[in-house]
């Protein structure tokens, strides 16, 4: 299990590895809060460090050439159903504005970040003993980490 103390969170990007295929990789799809309302698009993946587990979509809305754009971090325990050009989440639209914002100018403590996301949202954190990951209807088990996929690619989604 990853702890707060250790485990850092970076974009996929980031870490170097990719996703085994691209019907696995759910960056670009469209997300729909629980009433089929569009909130956005995955913009980019989380992942912990320690267990190479996507921990939070990264999710981009509005703005014109990058003006204006909004992000927001959603759990991927908010995740309920996974289709091949969307996501949806058991969240409203209104619910998910009102997430904290990340700002790095103003957010010091990233970990206390994370933990206001889950509660907002209403989830355990991961770091929190006896979290379990969740899985997704139509999805392999073990969800969105490595599940076994060779050096370098996330078996995510």
């Amino acid at each position: 299990m990853a702890t707060l103390d250790t485990a850092t969170l970076q974009t996929l990007d980031d870490t170097g590895q990719t996703i085994s295929g691209s019907d696995a990789d759910i960056r670009g799809r469209k997300i729909k809060d629980k009433n089929g309302e569009d909130i956005g698009k995955v913009d980019e993946l989380l992942i912990d460090d320690q267990e190479q587990k996507v921990r939070f979509l990264v999710v981009t809305d509005g703005g014109f050439l990058g003006i204006g754009k909004t992000k927001s971090f959603i759990p991927v325990d908010a995740i309920t159903k996974i289709t091949a050009d969307e996501v949806h989440i058991d969240h409203s639209r209104s619910h998910v504005a009102g997430a904290p914002r990340y700002d790095p100018d103003l957010v010091a403590d990233v970990h206390t970040y994370y933990g206001s996301l889950y509660d907002h949202y209403g989830y355990a954190p991961y770091w929190q003993a006896g979290y379990m990951y969740p899985s997704y209807p139509g999805r392999m088990a073990g969800g969105m980490g490595t599940g076994g996929v060779g050096a370098g690619e996330m078996g995510a989604f």
